[in-house]
């Protein structure tokens, strides 16, 4: 350069800098003119070197960024080949420390783009990394200077980015024949601004925090995104994560700006993915048009003459031209490729986020913080919906991680985020239900081959002779044309079906599973809502004994919430139900564990968790199948108390309506074989097993069950358990046994039943209820078996002919095969019983009748099962309360008791002798209770003696 210029240019004056590039440009043009390219090369290298890369002089970096823009004005159209050398040095100064150096950093900028348009682009990344930082400058006048760049840039890219190849790659000896050669020359070179070059460059400015450079971006990312050629959609998973965590309330032009970006991009998805399914659809119809004609010309081809035939398939042949002419019309998004894939990653991974955790904060940047989520979560959730209507099938493999994500914000405690979920559920859930599962898909149809010619004339619906005609002319074609395969091309195949897209069920289970330990009901509600509908849809693909679902269903039956619990048993149920007989009873097993070890669990939830089961399985199978278990508990305490529950529920549960039915029939094999297998294990708790009886109506039974309760203990429990039991036929279930104490006759031990309850009672408000109940019949009992004159007194005590006219009274009632012809043979069945009082009450006919001997019910046998379990638990008692040794004495001596009141073979009632007629005088003083028909009665025993 020229001295002059030289000093002009260091100059501190902006306007002497200015005169001195002007000046510079006048030099640099008239050397264009003379073509001395290496002085203009050694001016610009002198521009760079001495002046724009001058760190300790200011005045001289300012004069060289102006003389740089004044050289590439003059270099006009041979700017490209020294356009490196220029910018190189303007792009370092974009970070200088000195404002006044980055605002004439941006002007000298401006000045070479205007001139260079699209060759600039190749210097885009640069460019546009620098105008990053520069629009958050703290200096105003910078920032407005960047601005005015990034406006220019931005134009240039609107109009060149798609298509503009640098003068530089195009190739010197360009052939120039012709347009179309030069155009299709250029289509090859790479163009100077490069979207897959500029997409990591965007990927990492992406994640900045200052709301200035956020503004920037979204604003260059919509400007790329309009431009139609580039497909900025397609790199869409690389920078949509952090674009989502721009929706930030706190600046509310990022936000706007934000989420009209991803509005486009996402209505952009939808309008592809609209072209891909039409064309889609059209090809599919255009193909099954196309094989429909090529059928009916094979059909129609055996009636045609051979010229015919050719003008036929010419025919066709033109019509195919037309279609596959009409199927290369390209439409624009046809070939645009979306990677749903990382998109749905994108949002699954922003699904997973604290909700709710900075709620109860009070801190300003927690507070922001959970905006961010909240925001960017709703916007995760609106895509996922949109998506199931646009790509259902890929939405399904992310299914499991959507579900871990998804179900837990359905319990957010931001209302529009609970409702953008409960959407989503809906959506998924429904897909889900429409795919059709592998047993249930139609074997695939096999494609028919093309029938032969004699088959198609066959096939026309005419007669005879015309089927031999038409056989005959196809013979006569198949002369003329000794290759007629060749003639017919092959039939078009049918356009292969897609694979049905199938979920992992596995993954599902277990991520739904894990959300059992989620702290809110409506998560876990929705995650057992989910495995009871995939269970039903595939019950061979979810649940197995062995996996590690099972115990977490039970162990969610000790969940707090009741709906939970609901929804548990409604799923434990379903797979008992559809598996085989060893689930059930590994089921029933595991849930008396369950019970055995969480007695709060028994306590409080264990009369829900039967009823629930009741009402989805069988309530005699699980009746069944939990007597057969707790007959072989070894913790007598644990059985006693699950027998209680159990029979609480069998007396008062809706749901064993029926079964309380049941049990009330015994005269069937079924009823009978029921009752059995419960008496075996209600023996655990003698209330119970009383209180079994009564709802059998084997009331035999149960006044012998109340001679063994002498022998008990009568705790508080048992007093308390008996104190509910006479609330119980208060209640409408044992409506039809307190109707029949209005027939002493036909059922005798009915009453000796309830005075044994009456006596076991202490005075309170049980006792008084019960006797109330009692004296409101007496007088009906005793008016029908008060005297019996055709038994004496000196054949039996008064007791003893009350039981034998009450077991009289059964045999002549319920036993019509063994009832007694007459009084003769009615007084020879008493005295046989009086005079064999060691015999059982079972060995006469009783309310069963025939039933009992065909079905070969052994009372005798319950009864001492009863006997023997209520003993063993007795010792079992006194050895945890430490008295074992001390009431060693007494037990020796009940054992001893129980062996002199009882045979060898056991039967089933203890011997009317002298010993049990004792308390005879006992019975007349209860009967002097209820008023004076008693004391009637107990005068006339007295006066008979």
């Amino acid at each position: 350069m020229e001295p002059t210029v030289q000093r002009l240019l260091t100059d501190k004056l902006y306007d002497k800098r200015k005169a001195g590039a002007l000046e510079l440009e006048r030099s640099i043009r008239e050397l264009v003119v003379a073509k001395d390219y290496t002085r203009i090369e050694n001016i610009i290298n002198q521009l760079c070197n001495e002046y724009a890369y001058a760190i300790h002089q200011p005045h001289a970096r300012n004069g060289g960024l102006i003389g740089l823009a004044a050289a590439a004005i003059a270099l006009g159209s041979e700017l490209p080949a020294h356009l490196e050398t220029i910018v190189s040095p303007v792009v370092a100064c974009f970070t200088d420390q000195d404002a006044r150096v980055r605002y004439y950093a941006c002007e000298s900028m401006y000045n070479i783009a205007k001139v260079a348009k699209g060759e600039i682009l190749s210097y885009f990344n640069y460019i546009f990394d620098a105008l990053c930082k520069l629009g958050a400058d703290s200096e105003l006048s910078v920032k407005n200077g960047a601005e005015l760049l990034d406006r220019l840039i931005k134009d240039i890219v609107t109009e060149s980015a798609a298509t503009y190849v640098s003068v530089l790659q195009s190739p010197a000896d360009e052939p120039k024949d012709s347009e179309l050669q030069g155009s299709s020359s250029n289509a090859k070179l790479p163009t100077a601004f490069s979207l897959p070059k500029f997409i990591p460059l965007l990927k990492e400015r992406i994640w900045i925090m200052n709301p200035f450079t956020r503004t920037f971006l979204v604003g260059w990312i919509i400007l790329l995104d309009s431009i139609p050629d580039l497909e900025l959609v397609t790199y869409l998973p690389e920078f949509l994560a952090g674009l989502l965590k721009f929706l930030n309330r706190n600046n509310a032009d990022v936000h706007a700006a934000t989420q009209t970006c991803l509005d486009k991009f996402l209505n952009e998805i939808k309008r592809i993915a609209r072209v891909r399914k039409g064309i889609a659809d059209s090809r599919k119809s255009k193909g099954d048009g196309k094989r429909k004609r090529e059928e009916s010309v094979d059909s129609s081809s055996v009636q045609l003459a051979p010229d015919e035939i050719d003008d036929a398939e010419s025919i066709t042949a033109n019509e195919d031209e037309d279609e596959a002419g009409s199927e290369d019309d390209w439409v624009p998004g046809q070939d645009v490729a979306i990677n749903y894939k990382e998109i749905l990653e994108i949002l699954t991974a922003t699904l997973d986020s604290p909700l709710g955790r900075f709620s109860l904060l009070e801190d300003t940047i927690a507070k922001s913080q959970h905006h961010i989520e909240e925001d960017s979560v709703l916007e995760s959730l609106r895509w996922i919906v949109s998506f199931l209507d646009i790509c259902p099938e890929e939405v399904l493999p992310f299914t499991p991680k959507i579900l871990a994500h998804l179900l837990p914000a359905m319990a957010s405690g931001v209302e529009p985020i609970r409702q953008a979920a409960a959407r989503v559920n809906t959506s998924l859930m429904e897909y889900v239900v429409s795919l059709t599962d592998e047993s249930e898909a139609p074997p695939p149809l096999p494609t028919q081959p093309p029938r032969p010619l004699a088959q198609s004339g066959v096939d026309r619906p005419e007669g005879a002779s015309s089927t031999r005609a038409s056989l005959s002319s196809g013979r006569d074609i198949d002369i003329r044309s000794p290759t007629p395969a060749q003639n017919r091309r092959a039939p078009t195949p049918a356009a292969p079906v897609p694979p049905q897209p199938d979920l992992d069920y596995a993954a599902a289970v277990n991520s739904l599973t894990l959300l059992f330990l989620n702290d809110h009901e409506a998560t876990r509600v929705a995650a057992l809502t989910w495995l009871i509908m995939l269970h039903r849809k595939a019950p061979r693909k979810i649940v197995a004994f062995n996996d590690g679902t099972f115990p977490a269903l039970l162990k969610t039956l000790s969940d707090p919430a009741e709906a939970v619990v609901t929804k548990d048993l409604q799923l434990l149920s379903q797979i008992s139900r559809n598996s085989e007989d060893d689930y059930f009873s590994n089921f029933m097993v595991s849930l008396l564990q369950l019970f055995s070890t969480d007695r709060k669990l028994l306590e409080t939830r264990g009369n829900l968790i039967i009823r629930q089961l009741c009402m989805t399985l069988s309530p005699e199978r699980i009746y069944r199948t939990l007597a057969e278990t707790i007959e072989k508990e070894e913790d007598l305490e644990f059985a006693s108390i699950m027998v209680q529950n159990l029979n609480n529920n069998l007396i008062t549960a809706p749901e064993l309506a029926d079964l309380r039915k049941r049990l009330r029939n015994l005269e069937t094999k079924d009823g009978q074989l029921f009752f059995v297998a419960l008496f075996r294990s209600w023996c655990y708790n003698a209330v119970a097993t009383f209180s079994l009886c009564l709802l059998a109506q084997a009331y035999e039974a149960a006044y012998n069950l109340l001679q063994i309760f002498a022998e008990l203990e009568m705790t508080v429990n048992i007093l308390i358990q008996i104190d509910k039991l006479v609330q119980l036929i208060e209640s409408p279930v044992f409506t039809y046994l307190r109707l029949q104490l209005l027939e002493p006759e036909k059922y005798p031990y009915l009453y000796k039943c309830l005075y044994g309850l009456l006596m076991l009672l202490p005075q309170s408000s049980a006792f008084a209820a019960l006797k109330n109940r009692l004296n409101s019949v007496s007088s009906i009992g005793y008016l029908q078996f008060g005297p019996r004159p055709y038994v004496s007194s000196t054949t039996a005590t008064p007791t003893h002919s009350w039981q034998s006219s009450t077991a009289e009274a059964i045999s002549s009632v319920q036993s019509p095969v063994s009832r007694p012809r007459n009084a003769q043979d009615t007084y020879s069945s008493l005295i046989s019983t009086v005079v064999t009082p060691s015999a059982s009450n079972y060995d006469r006919p009783s309310r069963l009748g025939k039933g009992r001997e065909e079905n070969n019910i052994r009372w005798d046998q319950l009864l001492e099962k009863f006997r023997s379990v209520q003993d063993k638990a007795r010792r079992v008692q006194r050895l945890v309360d430490g008295s074992l040794e001390d009431g060693s004495d007494f037990g020796e001596l009940r054992v001893a008791e129980k062996e002199t009141s009882r045979p060898g073979s056991g039967p089933a009632v203890p011997p009317k002798d002298s010993t049990i007629a004792a308390p005879a005088p006992k019975r007349s003083g209860l009967g002097r209770q209820f008023g004076r028909l008693g004391a009637t009665v107990s005068g006339r025993g007295k006066r008979s003696q």
